[in-house]
């Protein structure tokens, strides 16, 4: 008789162990032994829990601003550039500290890591909103948002590069790229929060405070549940082969490893152009859209069906790949088709009175865009091991991070001051981005084009996993050709 799940109680705690065991007159089966001696823990649920909220909270301390550049340019006295650069500073102070951050996690372990980035996360929220000097009017000096602005980017690669490191210790292998979907995708849900709520809170430039508190308290609540709730590194049994038999390279041979990887290369290029791309339409929306008529209130629409339609796509295109184990297929065809849409969105965004074809283009362009950031992650492991899960998702971060700011600076430099106008929405000096968008566009085509024909990979966690299990399974038909049932 089966015995497909056995529940147990070891130190306190429900455990499920991923077991099958065959009757005594069945003869003996590899892929049921195979799954003998990995076990999986409900608290997996909890620490993915942590790390979602942590990833949405962070990105909606980044994204602040950028829906209501305009109110917070009058609040804190300043210029639009300046307040680009509240989201800009997240790309500038995480560049450095992501190699660090790549070695911590995989050398120090994940709940130190976690628990780090969530304090300096926390921190980051409640500085902003510390007002001037005791005495006198209440205010925010733009230089104390932007110190918590800079702690919250210190926890940035802290946070957003634990994704894979967590499915691969905490999530067997028909899971995993399920958990590092739901933990990446926090990171857009946070920016989808941003998109709707400064917009909705933020009407006039004096409520710009009100929201920044708003912001910090998920912080807190984050800060607490890892501080308190994350009691260990990883579960006491792994949940998989290639976690119980990771080979992961030391960190400096890890990166060289890396560095002499052709598809590797190719995925940090390509990717980390299209976390530029998507970085820049995050920040500039707002910007863009306001100089053909668009308000605020509709720019947030946009960016909050980019996000939405990103999550959904992300969901699908995880439980696909999850299931067929298809990465490299499953993204070529995505990246091509978020290029058609980047196109289109090029084109419309500079046309008055088309909310509903730029409404439909962005979510079009969040669907197939957005959704493969977790895929891409789970294949930058898969085409690098025995390289630690860690670097070689960090690396792909600094990639895109190091892309992001040259884009930003790229487009902001493109963008040309125009007269005002009778349609024009933009509180401050409006500017076409007429340059800048073909430039985005071009970019973005040229970066696919290259993926799709330069990247082949063989996925190398899945072959070494095999080659365990199968060992295992030779192993434990030497010493006990008959298992006994495990009993519920």
């Amino acid at each position: 008789m089966l015995a497909r799940r056995a529940s147990t109680m070891e130190n306190g705690e429900d455990e499920k162990l991923i077991a099958f065991s065959p009757s005594p007159a069945s003869p003996p089966n590899d892929e049921l032994k195979k799954l003998l001696h990995f076990k999986v823990y409900k608290r997996r649920w909890f620490v993915l829990l942590v790390l979602c909220l942590l990833n949405c909270s962070n990105a909606m301390l980044w994204l602040t601003f950028a829906p209501v550049a305009d109110q917070s340019a009058r609040y804190l006295k300043v210029t639009l550039s300046d307040i680009n650069w509240l989201s800009v500073v997240y790309m500038v102070v995480s560049i450095p500290l992501s190699l660090a951050t790549t070695w911590m996690l995989d050398t120090v372990g994940l709940r130190a890591t976690l628990i780090l980035g969530s304090w300096l996360n926390m921190l980051g929220g409640v500085i902003r909103i510390m007002g001037g000097p005791p005495g006198e009017e209440f205010s925010i000096n733009y230089w104390i948002v932007m110190l918590g602005q800079t702690l919250a980017a210190m926890a940035q690669p802290l946070i957003i590069v634990t994704p894979t490191k967590m499915a691969a210790l905490w999530f067997p292998e028909h899971q995993r790229a399920t958990a590092n979907t739901m933990s990446s995708m926090a990171n857009p849900l946070g920016i989808l929060v941003a998109n709707l709520v400064s917009p909705a809170v933020a009407h006039k430039s004096d409520q710009i405070p009100t929201l920044m508190l708003a912001y910090a308290v998920p912080a807190c609540l984050a800060c607490f549940l890892a501080t308190v709730g994350i009691r260990s590194n990883a579960p006491p049994t792994l949940p998989s082969a290639s976690a119980e038999f990771s080979t992961s390279e030391p960190f400096v041979q890890g990166v060289k490893l890396l560095l002499k990887n052709r598809a590797y290369l190719v995925l940090l290029l390509c990717f980390g152009s299209g976390v530029g791309v998507f970085t820049c339409f995050s920040t500039l929306l707002d910007q863009i859209l306001c100089v053909q008529g668009y308000t605020n209130d509709f720019a947030g629409l946009c960016g909050a069906l980019f996000i939405v339609f990103g999550i959904v796509g992300a969901a699908l295109l995880g439980l696909y790949v999850d299931k067929t184990k298809r990465f490299t297929e499953a993204i070529k065809i995505n990246m091509a088709l978020s290029s058609l849409a980047g196109i289109v969105f090029s084109v419309v965004c500079l046309m008055q009175q088309q909310s509903i074809v730029v409404a439909t283009v962005c979510s079009l362009f969040g669907f197939f865009g957005f959704s493969i950031f977790p895929v891409v992650m789970e294949l930058s492991v898969e085409c690098s091991y025995p390289v630690g899960e860690a670097t070689s998702a960090g690396l792909v971060f600094v990639s895109g991070q190091i892309l992001s700011i040259i884009y930003i600076v790229l487009l902001q430099s493109l963008a040309t001051p125009v007269a005002e106008s009778l349609r024009s929405t933009c509180g401050l000096a409006p500017q076409s981005w007429k340059v800048s968008m073909i430039v985005l566009a071009a970019l973005t085509t040229l970066f696919t084009c290259v993926f799709i024909i330069a990247f082949h990979t063989r996925y190398k966690r899945l072959e070494a996993e095999e080659d365990a299990t199968s060992g295992h399974a030779r192993d434990n038909r030497s010493a006990d050709p008959t298992p006994a049932s495990i009993n519920t």
